[in-house]
């Protein structure tokens, strides 16, 4: 395509952060803020010209259906395999790369405040690069192998963030947990990806969509689909494997801010996205993608309402959110899947920056050890109410919008069971985020209890994101002609209709949320610890998180630990002992037969002797027989 200048730069927009990785590790770590100032320099080029691939797509009238595509053969067996190296440019990838770029960007500059005494301060911004670049890289790859490599690159980096703190045996732990989990997910992931390719002999994501819906053997299709999404529940974290996600909050917040926003679990469902042909076409495994998705959603919604800790609180509400996000991919909404995405990287984004701004400010993470901290932390205040209110899906905060097209698809399409599941959901995120922002913000100060505003380098990113929490949702309203759903969309564009009953019963669930919070929390009351006594064994389920991790911690011990130790057992005693009955067969007849190696020569004459005097006699004697 002619007279474009920006979409064949493309491929900088991951170099420059990856470039920015070993410069700052190797050239700028003990100087810190020129490491913080290369990171960030990196990444913000690499939003410009996000900025200007997106231009690009949108003057020329790139569509899903004629995307731009560059790529050349990294390594070719000649009728066997071939492998390439290459750039996806289309709407759903232009999108991407700028939430991506956007949000590293403004958690690079806050880090400056909230990393400032961190005597890793340089090695964190060097990760903070490379995890970004992986995820650029993900979004540009025009094959499942090129995904693969990013997919498992993004992997390592949020080990290593995860547990950047590894001095403490909790981040250590937690690093690990996310490492392990992931990897069962990418296994299955990565046999996905090879079964597609033994059927169409190709990684490529426009060869597949080309051959996907003429292919008529759908038994094998579906088992390809099902191990493919295995990749997304890993990384997306939905049920079962989601128990990574709050753990992952022992790394340091801008982290969880990346993490929860654009990165890490907005991999899994961008794939969902990209190989969207694939799932589309197979509707018996539509309907597991969108059960999955919204049993996911209640599922962490619940957990949400019990838990203390803020950060953990946002883990389950992300976990939540992005169940809404695979559960529009299985009712049929591409378009409001990736729509939510965009939106939620922004708001989720601010509120994990201002829990962390309040974590800076006190160094505490239990909210029911807070309180009153509007009167010292204001900027704070404003902005996580702003994300709050987003998140809640209130009119007109982005998350209205994005919330209540998945809402709307569900129940146009068929879904009513699912509709009326993320409608409760939508009520229950209201509560439990008001539950913390009437705890937290507004209730009774605690003894000793000193907040104080965060600086201006942590603060102005939270304005950025507040203001785009309020408005980024324009985009996509159902009265914006030529929205959203006409620039991302599968098969083709289309024109949101507003559904009045969906939006009305939305925003009173959520207000009705947010007046139960209220009532509970914000005011003195002492009946939360009423309930909670009366119904003990509820809380109890829910605090505990229904008991998964110590039901997967259960199947490890009994089952995997003790398969090991059989295992273990037949190394020793079978396999090993075979082998060491010879060696000690050998070494017996060796002590036995040394003693005919005296070193004596009188002794070896005689021998020597006696076998020529046996040897004759035996020759005499068969000399006898033969006569």
């Amino acid at each position: 395509m002619a007279n474009l200048y920006w979409i064949p730069k493309a491929w900088l927009i991951p170099l420059l952060p990856a470039l920015a990785f070993p410069f700052i590790a190797f050239i700028t770590r003990k100087a810190r803020g020129l490491s913080a100032l290369t990171a960030i320099l990196a990444i913000g080029v690499s939003l410009v010209i996000s900025l200007g691939v997106l231009w690009e797509v949108i003057a020329h009238g790139i569509t899903m259906d004629n995307p731009v595509e560059y790529s050349t053969v990294w390594l070719q067996i000649p009728q066997l395999l071939k492998i390439e190296a290459g750039l996806l440019i289309d709407p759903l990838s232009a999108v991407m790369l700028l939430v991506v770029t956007l949000v590293a960007f403004l958690v690079e500059i806050y880090s400056i405040g909230y990393m400032e005494d961190d005597p890793g301060f340089s090695v964190f911004f060097a990760y903070l690069s490379l995890f970004g670049a992986s995820m650029l890289g993900l979004v540009l790859a025009n094959n499942y192998f090129m995904i693969y490599f990013f997919w498992e690159l993004v992997g390592l980096c949020s080990y290593l963030l995860i547990g950047f703190w590894y001095h403490r045996a909790e981040a250590a732990r937690a690093g690990f947990k996310a490492f392990v989990v992931n990897r069962l997910a990418d296994f299955g992931f990565l046999l996905g990806f090879f079964f597609l390719f033994i059927i169409f002999h190709t990684f490529n994501f426009r060869e597949l969509a080309a051959a996907i819906p003429a292919y008529h053997n759908v038994g094998l299709l579906t088992v390809a689909a099902l191990l493919v999404f295995t990749g997304p529940i890993g990384k997306s974290a939905q049920f079962p494997l989601h128990v990574w996600l709050p753990d992952a909050m022992e790394g340091p917040t801008p982290v969880s801010a990346l993490i929860h926003a654009a990165t890490m679990v907005a991999a899994g469902v961008y794939l969902l996205a990209r190989a969207y042909v694939l799932f589309a076409s197979l509707p018996n495994v539509m309907l597991v993608v969108a059960y999955v998705g919204g049993f996911t959603a209640i599922f962490a919604a619940t957990i949400a309402i019990a838990q203390r800790d803020i950060k953990r609180i946002l883990a389950y509400s992300t976990i939540s959110q992005l169940g809404y996000m695979v559960m529009a991919m299985g009712v049929g909404s591409m378009t409001a899947g990736i729509f939510h995405l965009t939106t939620h990287a922004f708001f989720k984004a601010l509120l994990f920056l201002a829990a962390g701004s309040v974590i800076h400010a006190l160094h505490e993470q239990d909210i029911f050890r807070m309180g009153g901290l509007y009167k010292d932390m204001k900027v704070t205040t404003v902005t996580f109410i702003i994300g709050a209110l987003a998140l809640a899906g209130i009119p007109p905060f982005a998350g209205f919008w994005s919330k209540d097209e998945i809402l709307a698809a569900a129940y146009h399409n068929g879904f009513l069971g699912l509709y009326i599941l993320g409608t409760l959901v939508a009520f229950l995120t209201a509560f439990y985020m008001f539950r913390l922002i009437f705890i937290t913000f507004f209730g009774e100060r605690r003894a000793g209890l000193h907040g104080h505003e965060s600086p201006p380098v942590m603060t102005i990113p939270l304005g950025i994101l507040a203001l785009l929490s309020i408005f980024a949702g324009f985009v996509g309203t159902p009265f914006t002609a030529r929205g959203f759903s006409t620039f991302v969309y599968y098969a083709a564009p289309h024109e949101v209709e507003p559904d009045y009953m969906v939006m009305a019963l939305s925003t009173l669930v959520a207000l009705a949320g947010i007046a139960l919070a209220w009532w509970l929390y914000g005011r003195p009351s002492d009946l939360p610890e009423r309930l909670k006594e009366s119904y003990r064994w509820a809380y109890n389920l829910l605090w505990n998180k229904f008991y998964i991790d110590e039901f997967y911690l259960w199947i490890y011990r009994r089952i995997f630990w003790g398969l090991a130790e059989a295992f273990h057992w037949h190394d020793r005693h079978v396999v090993d002992g075979l082998w060491d009955g010879v060696g000690d067969v050998t070494r017996a007849s060796g002590q036995k037969l040394r003693y005919l190696q005296t070193g004596n020569l009188q002794t070896y004459a005689l021998v020597f002797f006696t076998a020529v005097v046996v040897i004759a006699l035996w020759m005499a004697g068969m000399g006898g027989m033969i006569r």
